[in-house]
């Protein structure tokens, strides 16, 4: 029993010292996906869809939850996001390549259609996020209109 009480308050004295260490949060200043809308030009409605539901994890910028002030949670989201940004970073956009460009919008186009984004834990908790099936429809028919300005920049004259 001793051994219990020893093991447990080392959990509880742990879990109060990571609430005063934070991970460095992911806050980018300006308009940090100018680029990726410029070169895109996606619908006002995609716009919104885009800030709603995929730039949390996906730009270098994050708005963060309350629950994102405690620790594991906050160590926990800062690896989710800098993973999505691995993967996909709009506010990066402007540094990829024509191929890359390209193959993220494939990958894009993939994800939402199969159900992979955005991530079922994201929505759980952020219920706005979901995409409806019109807008999948309208994310599809934009990828493919916009992935065609990549091919034909590849396209030798």
């Amino acid at each position: 029993m001793k051994l219990l009480k020893k093991i447990s308050l080392g959990v509880v004295v742990v879990f109060i010292a990571m609430q005063f260490f934070s991970p460095t949060k992911n806050i980018a200043a300006g308009n940090h996906t100018e680029a990726f809308i410029a070169q895109t030009n996606p619908s006002p409605e995609l716009k919104n869809l885009f800030e709603t539901s995929c730039y949390d994890c996906h730009s270098n910028n994050t708005d963060y939850p309350w629950y994102n002030n405690i620790a594991p949670i906050s160590y926990l989201l800062a690896d989710h996001v800098k993973e999505g940004k691995e993967h996909l970073n709009f506010s990066e956009w402007e540094n990829y390549s024509l191929d890359k460009k390209d193959h993220l919008l494939e990958e894009i186009e993939e994800e939402v259609v199969d159900g992979n984004m955005p991530l079922s834990q994201y929505t759980l908790f952020h219920k706005d996020t979901e995409l409806t099936a019109n807008e999948v429809v309208e994310l599809v028919e934009w990828v493919r209109q916009t992935r065609i300005i990549y091919q034909l920049g590849k396209q030798p004259n």
